[in-house]
C-alpha cells in the first residue's frame, strides 16, 4: 500500500536518519559507507537528501552481517565487487567466504575455550562463598581445573 503523497509505482524511499535508527548506526557510518562505495546510486531529493531504497537496506543488511563476521572494508570492497561478476569471480567469492568462515570457527573455538574457565571460575568462587556461609574450608582450585563444564551449566 502507498504512502500518502506517493503512487503504488513509486518505491519507498527512506532517509538517513529513518535507515541509521533501523540498523543501529550514526548516519555519518551510512555516509561513510556511500563515500567507500560500498552503497552506490543514492539519491538525493530536490533538496539534496539521501534518499535510500530497498536495495541499500538489502546491502546495509549484508554490509552488518559481514561486519559482524569481521569482514573489513576492504574485504567488503571486494567482495562486492567480486558479487558483480559472480561467473568471473567465483573462486575469489569462495576463497573470501572460506577464509572468514576458518577465522569465525576459530573465533568460536577461543570464545568456547573462554566460557568454559569462565564456568570453572563460577563454579569455584561459588563453592568458596558458601563455604565462608557455612564456615566449612575453602575449596582448592587443582580440582576445579580437571573437571569438565558446559558451557550451558
Amino acid at each position: 500500500m502507498a504512502e500518502a503523497g506517493q503512487t503504488s509505482a513509486e518505491p519507498r524511499t527512506y532517509t538517513i536518519r529513518e535507515v541509521a535508527r533501523q540498523f543501529h548506526m550514526e548516519p555519518s557510518a551510512l555516509r561513510y559507507y556511500e563515500d567507500q562505495g560500498l552503497l552506490t546510486n543514492v539519491r538525493r531529493n530536490a533538496s539534496g537528501q539521501r534518499e535510500y531504497e530497498e536495495c541499500h537496506i538489502n546491502r546495509l543488511r549484508a554490509i552488518c552481517c559481514f561486519k559482524n563476521a569481521g569482514m573489513t572494508i576492504g574485504d567488503l570492497k571486494k567482495f562486492f565487487l567480486y558479487e558483480s561478476n559472480e561467473p568471473e569471480h567465483i573462486d575469489e567469492i569462495l576463497e573470501l567466504l572460506e577464509s572468514r568462515r576458518e577465522a569465525l570457527d576459530e573465533q568460536r573455538r577461543a570464545l568456547n575455550e573462554a566460557a568454559l574457565h569462565v564456568q570453572r571460575k563460577l563454579h569455584f568462587y561459588g563453592d568458596i562463598k558458601r563455604s565462608l556461609d557455612e564456615h566449612r574450608p575453602l575449596p582448592d582450585w587443582k580440582y576445579y581445573k580437571t573437571r569438565k563444564y558446559s558451557i550451558d551449566c
